[in-house]
């Protein structure tokens, strides 16, 4: 299997920082797929006199191991070949085990070394998921880190039958000692808080003590554009997100952004992380809000069960997928219901499955998935589809996609995993079931303001609501994004918005600076 030039070019400038030599194991058959593992392996040791490769006996085949020469296993192990979203993970595997310190606290990597289990991780992984790397990548870390953990990437297209075998139906599915353990995107932090037993670490004093003049709650778009636009008027300025990254890392192309003709989700987060860094703002990730209180200052109460204080705060905690509600959607969450096409849409390959959603999001993902799907099949709950038109248009030229208007979905069935979906025709009331495998959801986003309580205002659909500088009824918090009742949930306009909150948050703290100084007169 070839590289890309471009992608031998990238991985050339990597492997000049390797700092001591690496031997990748491998485990090899006569097979299609071993052959293709034995040429990327090759061709990458061929490029650098570091690495070297050698044959040896593993739980798969084909898969192979990344271990430092002349030093006991690093844990890790890659079933497949690590190209798409997943090169930067096995990039990453051969920097750290040569010697590269993982890129963590200090704090971080001490929790992650006194954990005293055998801790034995399989994650099934697409090559298309952008929810995948987070995952591979922290259990890598883990690896490098403790020897008494290991952790296997397994390609779930190329162990398509195991997948099966163990009713993988999305991804990321990480296994630990051979039992389900986790599914879906989590950040590093919240893996070694899961594999610990514990809740999220507390905060040390620095943290705790200091008071600053703006924290933002959330790590998306918005976020990030209130965190860059803060940051530049010379306030002190704290991030605090479960992850950094948002619904973009959902987004497998953004085409809408202006001045940008195309980017990756994963990547406009990248480089809006990069951007924040360099303003140095604090960023507190693996962390959940749960209460937002007005005193004398700000306080922001954490699941860790510390409290920030500052002098204003933005919301910015985004939507995610919204539910339809019907049996079945919660009982077959992974085993057929799925929310993110292009995440999980390779596990479908030759499969028959539905969009429930006529909008573009639902379009879209019905065109992606004829591509590697046996028939797709668009439900739409209104009369009209939602879409714009020439996306409707795309889609009614496919073969293999039907789009039913006026569809009311009535319950996911299975046994399981899912076996079909019942409709009823809203027009003539007819009820009909489709035999199906997968089912994906994409009706649209709820706002992440479960925790949001009075005297935030909040409209019927659960938004925060603002007014035209992003404040809420609270003087000194202020909100931004999908989280709130803006009229489009788009990435530039949560971005515009969190710009807004943010010179909003500054003009307040400036004028009540001015007001303390005033002269108390009678």
């Amino acid at each position: 299997m070839a590289i890309e030039q471009t992608v031998k070019q990238q991985l050339a400038a990597y492997l000049k920082l390797l700092e001591q030599d690496v031997v990748l194991t491998a485990d090899l058959g006569d097979d299609t797929h071993s052959q293709k593992v034995s040429d990327f392996i090759k061709e990458v040791a061929a490029m650098s006199p570091k690495i070297s490769v050698a044959k040896g006996h593993l739980k798969r085949q084909p898969s192979f191991t990344i271990d430092q020469a002349n030093q006991p296993s690093s844990g890790i192990e890659f079933a497949g070949v690590p190209l798409g979203h997943e090169f930067t993970s096995f990039v990453l595997a051969l920097l750290q085990v040569s010697g590269h310190a993982p890129k963590i606290s200090a704090t971080l990597k001490q929790q992650i070394q006194s954990i005293d289990a055998e801790l034995h991780f399989e994650t099934f992984a697409s090559l298309s998921c952008h929810n995948c790397p987070d995952v591979v990548q922290a259990l890598n870390i883990m690896s490098v880190l403790n020897p008494k953990i290991s952790h296997t990437m397994i390609e779930g297209g190329m162990y398509q039958d195991e997948a099966t075998q163990k009713n993988v139906m999305a991804v990321p599915t990480v296994f630990l000692n051979g039992e389900e353990w986790h599914t879906g995107r989590a950040t590093l932090e919240e893996l070694v808080d899961k594999a610990s037993g514990g809740a999220p670490q507390a905060l040390t004093d620095d943290w705790t003590d200091q008071q600053f003049d703006v924290v933002i709650v959330g790590g998306g778009p918005a976020a990030g554009s209130a965190a860059i636009y803060a940051a530049r008027k010379g306030v002190a300025t704290a991030i605090v997100a479960d992850h950094f990254g948002g619904q973009p890392l959902d987004t497998a192309g953004i085409e809408n952004l202006a001045g940008i003709d195309h980017i990756e989700g994963e990547k406009l987060m990248a480089n809006v992380q990069a951007q924040v860094e360099k303003y140095g703002v604090h960023v507190l990730t693996g962390q959940h809000v749960t209460a937002v209180r007005k005193e004398d200052q700000v306080k922001i109460d954490l699941a860790s069960g510390n409290t920030l204080t500052a002098r204003t705060v933005i919301i910015a905690t985004g939507a995610q997928w919204k539910h339809i509600g019907v049996p079945g959607e919660t009982e077959f969450k992974n085993k057929g219901v799925a929310y993110c096409p292009h995440c999980d849409g390779p596990l479908y390959a030759g499969k028959d499955v539905a969009v429930i959603g006529g909008g573009n999001s639902g379009i879209e993902a019905a065109i992606d998935m004829a591509g590697i799907c046996k028939h797709v099949t668009v439900l739409e709950f209104s009369a009209n589809f939602g879409a714009d038109s020439v996306l409707q248009a795309k889609a009614r030229d496919l073969d293999n996609v039907t789009l039913i208007a006026n569809a009311a979905t009535k319950e996911i069935t299975g046994d399981g995993r899912v076996n079909g979906l019942t409709y009823t025709d809203r027009e003539t009331q007819e009820t009909h079931h489709l035999d199906l495998e997968g089912v994906f959801i994409q009706i649209g986003l709820q706002p992440n303001t479960d925790w949001v309580t009075a005297p935030i205002e909040l409209n019927a659909r659960h938004e925060i609501m603002t007014d035209t500088k992003q404040a809420t009824d609270v003087p000194g918090i202020f909100a931004a994004g999908d989280c709130t009742d803006s009229a489009y949930k788009q990435i530039i306009v949560a971005m515009g918005s969190g710009a807004t909150a943010a010179l909003s948050a500054f003009d307040y703290l400036v004028r009540n600076d001015v007001a303390a100084k005033q002269p108390v007169t009678n």
